[in-house]
């Protein structure tokens, strides 16, 4: 029997393309008033297992046990926050550029009502770079407040990830120490450590990205999530699948961050590594009383953002800005 190899690839790429609805595709979320953008990453929902064994090159106690996640679908940024975007935040000048219709139709609240971070008393750059480079030294509320503010400016819903939906994102579909590997020899191919940034955050994006398409999720800069961190938290979900998990914060530290940074080592940048925040990331502060908005100890803290496939309730919006 002939078979037409042609006719089979066209329906496989119907298939592919239909599997997918309207709104779970990549797209580009544009800042009203600027020319600034922040690409969206879609990531398909599904079940993963969280945390590394034992037996992983550089496990740390507070990464097992390992347990099954699963996680509902959303889009996260291609990218890592950058001071162009993030200065936006902070000057709050473009606040008045915001049309009195947005083009999303999720978020409905008053950008004047939105708290903005203040002016840093010093460049917390500190010459590392702003042009393409990401944001760093914000605290979780700034970053939080980031998202609350771009909400109202876009009409669409934007938080922080849970710890959960960042692994996950992270790992994409993978289950070895890194999304590439388990070598940490390949890392300089894919992002920024202690090893190879000559002491220093580099441009967003100029490393390789993981097999969903997200770049510098290991290195460069740790990245905030929602979550209070619990060194014992997996031993509480050892027994079933969890479902969208999210620590709800009780206190102001230690909250979570993952990824690693420029100024760690190799194995600080693995999937499955978790960080607390700590008030010494505000040391060197002389500010009394010391600033909600910057880690003045912390350059090698930023974030990206999520939005959520599902949209939360209002009231749930509010909870995941406060």
């Amino acid at each position: 029997m002939l078979i037409n190899h042609n006719k089979i690839i066209l329906i496989l790429i119907s298939l592919s393309v239909t599997g997918f609805a309207e709104n779970e595709k990549d797209y580009t979320q544009s800042i009203p008033g600027t020319k600034e953008k922040i690409e969206m990453v879609f990531i398909p929902g599904g079940k993963f297992i969280m945390g590394s064994p034992k037996s992983e090159r550089g496990h740390f106690g507070d990464e097992g046990p390992q347990h099954q996640v699963e996680i509902s679908p959303f889009w996260m940024g291609k990218f890592e926050i950058t001071w162009d975007l993030y200065e936006l935040f902070v000057a709050r000048e473009i606040d008045s550029k915001r049309p009195q219709q947005v083009e999303g139709e999720e978020v409905y609240i008053d950008v004047e009502g939105v708290s903005g971070a203040t002016q840093p008393y010093t460049d917390m750059s500190f010459g590392m770079g702003v042009e393409g480079y990401p944001a760093v030294c914000m605290t979780q509320l700034a970053a939080v407040k980031f998202c609350e503010w771009l909400s109202a400016m876009t009409g669409n819903f934007y938080r922080l990830p849970t710890e959960a939906e960042w692994e996950y994102a992270c790992r994409a579909g993978t289950k070895t120490a890194y999304s590439f590997g388990d070598d940490p020899a390949d890392l300089d191919i894919y992002g920024w450590h202690q090893g190879n940034s000559g002491g220093a955050y580099h441009k967003v994006g100029q490393k390789n990205p993981n097999p969903w398409g997200l770049y510098d999720m290991h290195g460069n800069v740790s990245e905030w999530t929602l979550d209070q961190y619990d060194p014992t938290l997996y031993n509480q979900r050892k027994m079933k699948t969890a479902n969208n998990p999210l620590q709800k914060p009780t206190k102001t530290y230690p909250r979570v961050v993952r990824g690693g940074a420029w100024s760690d080592k190799a194995y600080r940048l693995r999937s499955a590594t978790r960080r607390p925040s700590s008030k010494k990331w505000k040391k060197r502060d002389p500010q009394i009383p010391k600033s909600l908005w910057w880690h003045t100890d912390a350059p090698f803290v930023g974030f990206r953002v999520v939005r959520p496939v599902t949209k939360p309730t209002p009231e749930e919006q509010k909870t995941y800005w406060n």
